[in-house]
């Protein structure tokens, strides 16, 4: 499985890095908590490092909510000194970071992290960012989103490469991880609160996802070929509301935005409409989680004929004046 795995990755890192205009050497960097996950992604991702294929550098973020948390860091750091691959350490206390926690735990450690790891690939100057989600990780966001409620493109979860992110275990189950671990008694560390059934996500690893296996020992190849379809389906209406965003938005040169208008945008059909909001705010990088609410929400404040500002996150606003509408993550102020 691993030696099968390192072509498999390798091609990933190649694909991403050809989008970015990456150097025939990419810089890699990991994101290491020191769970079986990412020792294991650290481990291919050193074979690769070995071989020259890559240069790596792992990286690991103590968000400070667990008395062990210090135990955690002087792991992954003893890890790496062994392997030889550089190591760097962050404190969530530490980072001068915008996100305020939504009463969602879950959500503001994926923020903290994913802000740090830019903070370390940018100090590196490193082309990619690899994190070790496998199979079920999968399997658990699909419910997640199904569950809190999201669009199709929040259904279709992870890709292995999404823009500067590379997840080389989507297709890998958490078994054969273990097993490979205990293969080269390679030991790792244990979350406690991965089994506290407080969260949400803990109680779909723990209780829904084996009774699904239970029902129907095909779950695993079922949910796969089911997401491979959700994910054709979603390319191709992906495709036409990037046709129907070319024509609604007009890109404003000196404010840098791109500004639509909206009788065109109100005359398209409600599936399209919130197809194009998530284009729109994914071509202007504003961070979002595609949930079903947060879409009819700007839906909605669209649909109104007034003017005005809306605020949809601590750092961006949605603006209308007249027919023309725009997003703006720097500036409350109307366009001029």
């Amino acid at each position: 499985m691993f030696k099968n795995l390192l072509p498999h990755t390798q091609t990933l890192i190649a694909a991403a890095g050809k989008s970015l205009n990456a150097p025939a050497q990419p810089t890699v960097v990991l994101g290491l908590s020191g769970g079986p996950d990412s020792v294991f992604l650290l481990h291919l991702l050193h074979a690769l490092h070995t071989q020259g294929n890559i240069r790596l550098v792992a990286a690991h973020l103590n968000h400070e909510w667990r008395p062990e948390a210090g135990r955690d860091v002087a792991f992954c750091q003893e890890l790496c000194a062994t392997l030889d691959i550089p190591f760097v350490a962050g404190s969530a206390s530490q980072l001068n970071h915008p996100f305020k926690a939504n009463g969602s735990k879950e959500e503001l450690g994926r923020q903290l992290r994913r802000f740090f790891f830019e903070q370390v690939r940018t100090a590196h100057n490193a082309d990619l960012i690899a994190l070790a989600h496998h199979r079920h990780d999968q399997q658990e966001t699909f419910f997640l989103r199904l569950i809190r409620g999201t669009t199709l493109s929040g259904l279709r979860c992870m890709d292995p490469v999404d823009g500067r992110y590379i997840r080389p275990l989507l297709s890998i189950d958490k078994a054969e991880i273990l097993a490979y671990l205990a293969g080269i008694n390679q030991p790792y560390l244990n979350d406690p609160t991965n089994t506290s059934d407080a969260y949400l996500r803990n109680r779909i690893r723990n209780h829904l996802l084996p009774a699904l296996h239970q029902c129907d020992q095909r779950f695993d190849a079922t949910f796969d070929r089911t997401l491979t379809a959700l994910k054709q389906e979603d390319a191709l209406l992906q495709h036409i509301a990037k046709q129907n965003f070319n024509q609604i938005f007009t890109f404003n040169q000196q404010n840098g935005r791109f500004i639509g208008n909206r009788t065109q945008f109100c005359a398209i059909d409600p599936v399209l409409q919130r197809r194009v909001v998530m284009h729109w705010l994914i071509t202007e990088r504003v961070p979002f989680s595609p949930s079903a609410s947060f879409i009819d929400e700007i839906l909605r404040f669209l649909a109104m004929p007034t003017g005005g500002a809306h605020h949809i996150g601590t750092l961006t606003v949605l603006h209308k004046q007249q027919q023309r509408f725009w997003v703006d993550t720097r500036q409350v102020e109307p366009l001029p």
